[in-house]
Parts: C-alpha cells; sequence; structure tokens
C-alpha cells in the first residue's frame, strides 16, 4: 500500500514528509476500520475566519492538500475536507476596524456584519480572498459550514451525548488544567471552558455554551440544567435576559472546542488532520481530544501532525485579530503558484520559516529556476525534485499557470524597474511577448512598484545632466564618444548591446571588442559603468547596463549621454 522505498532505491520515489505523513494516515485509516482501507480517506482541516486568513493560517490547508495528493496519486479515493468555525464567537476588534464592533463580541463570527457592507457577514469577508487565493494555488475541498451544522441540528445527538456524560469529561479535563505549559499560549480557537460559566461548579464546566436568545451573545451564566427534560437555563450577563434552551429540540449554541473537535472527528470520519504546534502541547485540544474521543463519542483521534508558524521577515508571530498581516491572496500578487506553494511543500511542518517579501523574492525566483531546469533531468531526481512536482502541479488541476518563456525574475523586475512597471515596455525589452511571460510578468511589476522601497527604485533622469556632461576629463569624454560612435541602431540584439558597453574601455586602449579583457580594461569598465549610472540614473549604481539601456531605447539614452554643444 505506502511506499516505503528510499531514493536511492531503482526506479522508487524519494522520500519526503508528505510521503511519510501519507503513509502514517493510511496505516491509522486501516487500523480504525478493522485492518482494511475505507473506502472514503478524509483529511480535514479547520479554520476560524475571524481575521485575515494569513499565511502561517495556510499551512493548516496545504498541509492537508499536499497529504491528501500524495494519497490520491496512490489511487486511493480521499477527500479534504474543510470545516469553517464560523460559529465561534468573535473576540475582539481587530486593528482599523471602528472600536463600535466591541458590541459584537460574544456573537457568532457569521452574525457579526462586515463593516464595509461588502459580504454578508464577518465571516465571509475573510472567507471570500482565501478561497480565491487557493483556487489559484490548485487546492480544492469539500467546504462544511459550522453555522450551518450547528443551526440545522446536525450535532444535537452528540450535544445531548457530551451534556449526558459531561462528568467524564470533567474528568479528563480537570487532569489536564494543573499540565498546561508555563507561557505557552493558549489554542486560538479555545471556548473559555476553563473560565467558567455556570452558577455552579458542575454547570461552569458544563460541556455546551449557548447563544443568548436575546442579543446573540455567549456572554451567559449558566443557572440550571434538567437531565429529564434536557432544559439549560441561563442568565445574559451584558443584556440581562434569562431564557431557557431546550438541548433535544433547540439549537441555540455550540459545544466548547476541545469537545467539539473530537466530536466532529468521530462524524466526520477524520482519518488525519493537521494542528499547530500548540495543539499538541499538554493540556490543549488534540492531547484532551484523543480522551474524550473514544469514551464519549465512541471514536478515535486522526492522526496528526503538528506544524509551526509562519511569519513574515521583520514582523512578530502573525496574528488575526492585527493589522497587516499578508495573506495568501498578498502573496500571490508576486509569487507564482507553484513557488508559494513550494515554500511549504519543501520543509517539513515542524520547521518554523519567514516569507520575505524585499530582495529575497530575487534569491527565491533564482533558485525556484534552477530547481526547474533540475527537474527536467530524469536522472537527478531528489526528494528536492520531488517537492518541485508537488509545488508544480495537481491531480485535479493539472500543471499550475508558469510563462511560456521563462525570463528571470530579477531581469524582468529590473526593466519594469526603470519603465515605471509597463509590462509592454517589459516584454518589448526581453524580447517577449505579454502573453507569453504572464504569470510572471505581472508580479515582477507589481513587485518592483508596490514592495521596493522608494530609495530602493532606480529613477531615471528626466534630462541630460549638462553640469556633469560640461566637466568631462578627457578619459570619459574618449568613452562617450566611441560609445556613442558604436551603439546599434537599436537595441534589439542583446549580446551586441553588451559587447558595445563592455567592449568601450578595450577600444579606448586599441583593442577589439572580441579580445579579452586586461587588468587596465577592468579598471576601465569599472569606472566606465560608474559613469555611465551618473549619467543615466544618478546613482552610482543600478540595473544590469544591458538591460538598462534596451528598457530606456536608443533615443533616450543618446539623449541624456550627449553633452550639449
Amino acid at each position: 500500500m505506502a511506499r516505503g522505498a528510499r531514493g536511492d532505491a531503482a526506479g522508487a520515489d524519494p522520500i519526503d514528509w508528505v510521503t511519510r505523513t501519507a503513509d502514517l494516515a493510511l496505516r491509522h485509516a486501516e487500523t480504525v476500520n478493522g485492518g482494511t482501507l475505507p473506502e472514503l480517506v478524509t483529511c480535514a482541516s479547520g479554520i476560524s475566519p475571524s481575521g485575515p486568513i494569513h499565511l502561517g493560517n495556510l499551512r493548516e490547508f496545504l498541509t492537508v492538500h499536499f497529504v491528501a495528493e500524495e494519497i490520491r496519486r496512490r489511487g486511493i479515493a480521499v477527500r479534504h475536507l474543510h470545516s469553517w468555525d464560523d460559529y465561534d464567537r468573535f473576540r475582539k476588534v481587530p486593528v482599523g476596524i471602528d472600536p463600535a464592533w466591541s458590541e459584537h463580541i460574544g456573537r457568532p463570527l457569521s452574525a457579526v456584519p462586515d463593516p464595509t457592507g461588502e459580504f454578508p457577514s464577518w465571516a465571509e469577508r475573510f472567507k471570500a480572498p482565501l478561497r480565491a487565493a487557493l483556487t489559484e494555488l490548485g487546492c480544492e475541498m469539500v467546504e462544511v459550514d459550522q453555522t450551518e451544522m450547528y443551526r440545522a441540528g446536525t450535532y444535537r445527538e452528540q450535544v445531548l451525548t457530551a451534556v449526558r456524560k459531561r462528568g467524564e469529561i470533567d474528568t479528563v479535563m480537570a487532569r489536564y488544567r494543573t499540565k498546561k505549559v508555563e507561557g505557552a499560549e493558549p489554542d486560538e480557537a479555545d471556548d473559555a471552558e476553563d473560565e467558567g460559566h455556570g452558577a455552579t461548579e458542575d454547570l461552569a464546566r458544563f460541556p455546551f455554551k449557548p447563544y443568548c436568545r436575546g442579543c446573540g451573545r455567549d456572554t451567559v451564566t449558566l443557572t440550571s440544567y434538567d437531565d429529564d427534560t434536557t432544559d439549560l437555563a441561563y442568565t445574559c450577563d451584558v443584556c440581562g435576559e434569562s431564557h431557557v434552551t431546550n438541548l433535544a429540540t433547540q439549537d441555540e449554541g455550540k459545544l466548547v472546542w476541545k469537545v467539539d473537535w473530537p466530536m466532529r472527528w468521530t462524524f466526520e470520519g477524520v482519518h488525519f488532520e493537521p494542528g499547530g504546534v500548540d495543539h499538541a502541547s499538554p493540556g490543549s485540544s488534540y492531547t484532551v481530544g484523543k480522551e474524550i474521543v473514544g469514551p464519549i463519542f465512541g471514536g478515535s483521534a486522526p492522526s496528526f501532525v503538528g506544524y509551526s508558524f509562519v511569519g513574515v521577515a521583520g514582523m512578530p508571530k502573525m496574528s488575526s485579530s492585527k493589522g497587516g498581516v499578508p495573506t495568501a491572496a498578498e502573496a500571490l500578487r508576486i509569487l507564482e503558484a507553484p513557488i508559494l506553494r513550494w515554500l511549504y511543500v519543501r520543509r517539513q511542518p515542524k520547521q518554523a520559516f519567514n516569507v520575505d517579501f524585499g530582495q529575497e523574492v530575487l534569491r527565491l525566483y533564482d533558485e525556484w529556476d534552477a530547481l526547474t531546469k533540475k527537474a527536467a533531468i530524469p536522472e537527478k531526481r531528489d526528494a528536492a525534485v520531488l517537492a518541485w512536482e508537488r509545488a508544480s502541479s495537481t491531480a485535479a488541476a493539472g500543471a499550475l499557470p508558469v510563462p511560456a518563456v521563462v525570463v528571470p525574475f530579477r531581469m524582468l523586475s529590473s526593466v519594469a524597474d526603470v519603465t515605471a512597471g509597463s509590462r509592454e515596455i517589459t516584454a518589448r525589452t526581453v524580447g517577449a511577448s505579454e502573453a507569453d511571460l504572464e504569470p510572471r510578468l505581472a508580479k515582477a511589476a507589481t513587485w518592483i512598484t508596490d514592495y521596493v522601497d522608494p530609495e530602493d527604485r532606480t529613477t531615471v533622469r528626466d534630462a541630460a545632466d549638462a553640469a556633469r556632461l560640461g566637466a568631462l576629463s578627457a578619459e570619459e569624454s574618449g568613452w562617450l564618444t566611441l560609445l556613442l560612435e558604436h551603439l546599434p541602431a537599436d537595441f534589439s540584439d542583446g549580446d551586441a548591446l553588451t559587447s558595445v558597453i563592455y567592449g568601450v574601455p578595450k577600444l579606448a586602449l586599441g583593442l577589439g571588442l572580441d579580445d579579452a579583457p586586461t587588468d587596465e580594461v577592468k579598471a576601465g569598465q569599472k569606472a566606465f559603468f560608474k559613469l555611465l549610472y551618473e549619467l543615466l540614473v544618478a546613482a552610482e549604481r543600478g540595473p544590469r547596463l544591458p538591460t538598462l539601456f534596451a528598457a530606456l531605447g536608443p533615443e533616450k539614452i543618446r539623449a541624456l549621454l550627449t553633452p550639449s554643444t
């Protein structure tokens, strides 16, 4: 069934974390299904759409996606089941949102209005861009809306079971209340089961929490529960109203998180589900859920892998409740979809990493292009190439979009830099059509105009520097004269243009353009190039000169380098 051969075995696939994790997931699925694989393997993810779904959250989706893809590649029926935990409470007002939205704290995310009015709810405001990004990333999933599930009464029997066995649940919870790691962050999705929300000790540990029928918040104190009638009484701490909800006939709340999660493992038949490393720490969701799922719901915990945080260079750990956190949609403005996927699949889930939106983007594209060339050579297939393969295509979508003509990202961005991001001029400069350069062309233009600091941008002079041209030394004047004499009529031939630019100091010393450079020539080239940058972009350095010349064109170059007479 599962592959276990090492990469150096003849004809075998190399091993990576995806292969190993899929092996464990399938082994678990066989075990809980009595020794045979179930008809459908379920790999699950879940997230609370409480704010921008950032690059750290993306690891939840892609970890499941890659494992499900590997299982599918083996010819096994599998689904990626994703739960939108939009029935979770609204906890805090993010930076940049009207503070008046604090009146909605305690209501379900699906019941909080979108401040812009563009989406039906707060939750949908953050689901929409993530859905679009996942489509671009080739990540398909079956979506489950937890608001709909709870309000439709889908989990009524499971709720009644948990309430009936609340003593057993509390016994497990009590063991872990003293085992929490000092300084560890709580699960982001945790409800306040340890904070107490009942008038008596028994009710303070109640596994179900209603939303107030009057104001819609979960800010309630439970006052009584009748096991015979299943009537749960409560008083709202905010609006002051008192109500009774019947758990067998009404659907006005949800299980607390550490009970809700194992309930869903059983209900959905989940075989694999990852989580942040904090979910597997002592006393957190997964460790508690493992002990609850069997005795309470008759199921078993899925195969689990913990993943570490994903940050952004120069920024602290990402939080959806804070402003300015980069999302998948933001990253896809500058990274081709396979490259963003590659950032996640090439690392072990427990390895934390940063996504750099700055100059590191250039190196990242160079590394990707080099790996792409390596992947074209069958005998060089190894774990790195396998990661490239996983990033480049999916079973459903096939190969993800890449340029038909691959031009280095640093060249495209350099040309875009001096052409104010013009895709048309950039394409013409590098000698390819815009269509053949996409999607990389648009991403290079976006990166250089929106992400590179203005002080790092190249600013082409509007007019010739008359003062500097009037103060040329005899040597400098000779260089410019030779350059203008030998420049081709058009700059379409990059090799010819490069030969002239690099060859001017050779010609000045009586050598030919094709002669090997001497130490004296090299020294002359260094001084000559500095002069050109001063006259063209008012700096000591800039884009490669042949690229700069091609982007500006013959007319602009001659205008900036010709002394007035």
